[in-house]
């Protein structure tokens, strides 16, 4: 349910908070001060596309914050927002600038999260297209809980996951034999051409390091004989220079102690230089020129090249994707016998299939006689006794889904002599709001929404009929909460929580104010409903007794 809703420069609303119960809410007011704003606004916060014309003069941007029960969250919502207690707060903003923007717990949410809170928190009824249960879909699930087929409807989605299953296998497996024969070369012959070239991991790089001394291997042993020369052989080399100075030094420790640490530092630069030496005279022995070996290098790089360019940018994707020609070769060799095995396989889970939707259809049907039945006494008691009301099951064989074959749709006629149309095509906004009532009243124990809005379901009712809209909505608001907007005092008067709306002109500006009334106010406002202009002594005794008859017995 919600707990609380505060919209701020909505339209005429400026800042209004709504402190709202379980059971039935009422927005009663004269016509022009705002109910349905507040509708609209609860819409905008729970997904509704944003309109900038929202945005009250003057003002930056407009805000719309509401508390909702967590235990009613979407899992996905909950585990993306760490939804844990309650209540859970949910804000939406628009700016001057049309730009959107939504905070779920603190944290930024998408448009996606939005909608996916509107569709499981609140649903709307009323002069709107945003009605749920005008989408077939949704009929053919509401009929499936009336019905309690729970345990068909499992076998169906069971039999359609393993025939769909198949189905993509099979499509899949199947081709042309030339587009097979065609394919089974291409990949030979690119298996053939990658298998031979026996690549491996890291001989690239192997290979581009040996390049370098390989392509300079005589100026490298040419470097290598000049710096070993340089410190060995040559007439006053490096090492040489180093002992004469070595033996001065130690001769002068001899005579002055101190300076010992200079004689031993030269020993061990002395030591370094005769290694340094060795390593080069080494690095140029062992360094051959092999023309041959370069050849070679240069070859299988070029193979590697050629490769790669037909094939992919690294010897890695080379490798990988002569991994799976050999798979898809293996693959397409078998494909013929692997079709033929999910063919027979396929018509064993479509005949299953077919039997579990022949099964559902039927007790659809029988859910469905019992349906019509209940709608239509809702009906007469709404106000339209002559109404003709079906539900229409129509099995379409071969068009298979999650929920079977059959195609749902509720049907009606209001008055007599005209034909059975879909709900959803119904002009009059009163008949449409009084079949929602209906088929709400009827669909309380198997819909599970917490929360109902219904803006003026009243629309074109009064006297009995509006009683019994009102007896209905309080029914509805003993198992789930209802926010109603509403000009009848017949209906207003079962609410357990009723607001008034009212505008006012302050500092020049058109201001909407909402207002929790009860008591000797409420008393005031429903005699005031039905007085009209003032309230008489006549209009108040009648508001109470339309209080003392809708009082819970």
């Amino acid at each position: 349910m919600i707990h609380r809703l505060q919209i701020k420069n909505f339209a005429i609303i400026e800042d209004e908070t709504l402190e709202l119960k379980a059971g039935l809410n009422v927005l009663t007011g004269e016509t022009g001060a705002g109910k349905s704003i507040l509708v609209e606004a609860l819409g905008f916060l729970l997904g509704a596309r944003a309109s900038s014309s929202w945005l009250r003069a003057g003002a930056s941007k407009l805000e719309v914050t509401g508390w909702f029960d967590a235990k009613a969250f979407p899992e996905e919502v909950t585990a993306q927002f760490k939804v844990a207690d309650s209540p859970v707060m949910v804000r939406r903003e628009l700016d001057a600038g049309g730009r959107s923007r939504a905070i779920i717990n603190s944290q930024t949410a998408p448009a996606a999260a939005l909608a996916a809170l509107g569709g499981a928190l609140v649903d709307f009824h009323g002069q709107h297209e945003h009605q749920t249960l005008l989408k077939p879909a949704v009929q053919l699930e509401l009929l499936d809980r009336f019905g309690a087929h729970d345990a068909a409807l499992e076998r169906v989605r069971a039999d359609y996951a393993r025939w769909r299953e198949l189905k993509e296998r099979l499509d899949s497996s199947r081709m042309s034999e030339e587009e097979r024969r065609k394919r089974v070369e291409a990949a030979r012959f690119q298996l053939q051409e990658l298998s031979e070239a026996r690549l491996r991991p890291g001989e690239e790089e192997e290979l581009e390091a040996a390049l370098p001394r390989l392509k300079n291997a005589e100026r490298l042993k040419g470097l290598a004989a000049a710096a070993y020369e340089s410190l060995y052989e040559q007439e006053g080399a490096a090492l040489s220079t180093v002992l004469r100075a070595q033996r001065a030094l130690c001769e002068l420790s001899r005579i002055d102690s101190s300076t010992k640490p200079l004689c031993e530092r030269l020993e061990q630069a002395r030591l370094s230089l005769e290694e340094l030496a060795h390593e080069a005279g080494g690095y140029r022995d062992r360094l051959q020129t092999d023309p041959a070996a370069l050849d070679a290098i240069l070859s299988r790089l070029d193979v590697l090249s050629r490769l790669k360019k037909k094939y992919g940018p690294t010897v890695g994707e080379l490798i990988a994707l002569r991994e799976k020609t050999a798979a898809e070769l293996e693959s397409l060799e078998g494909s013929q016998k692997t079709a033929e095995e999910i063919e027979r396989s396929l018509s064993q889970a479509e005949r299953r299939l077919g039997e579990a939707c022949e099964k559902i259809h039927a007790l659809r049907r029988r859910a469905a006689g019992k349906l019509e039945a209940l709608v239509l006494a809702q009906l007469k008691e709404l106000g339209m006794p002559n109404a003709a009301f079906s539900v229409a099951v129509e099995l379409e064989e071969g068009h298979y889904g999650l929920a079977g074959a059959d195609a749902v749709e509720f049907l009606l006629a209001p008055n007599p002599g005209e034909p059975l149309r879909s709900v959803r095509s119904i002009a009059s906004g009163g008949e449409l709001s009084r079949v929602m009532l209906a088929l709400k009243t009827v669909f309380a124990e198997a819909d599970q929404m917490p929360t109902l809005v219904f803006d003026e379901v009243d629309a074109g009712v009064g006297g009995a009929v509006a009683r019994s809209v009102g007896e209905r909505l309080a029914a509805l608001g003993r198992a789930r909460q209802v926010l109603c907007v509403t000009h009848l005092p017949q209906v207003a008067c079962f609410a357990g929580a009723h607001f008034l709306v009212s505008k006012r002109v302050v500092s020049g500006r058109t201001r909407a104010a909402v207002e929790h009334i009860d008591g000797a106010r409420r008393l005031e406002a429903l005699a005031l409903m039905l007085g009209g202009r003032e309230a008489t002594a006549a209009s108040r005794k009648h508001a109470m007794e339309l209080l003392e008859a809708s009082a819970p017995s």
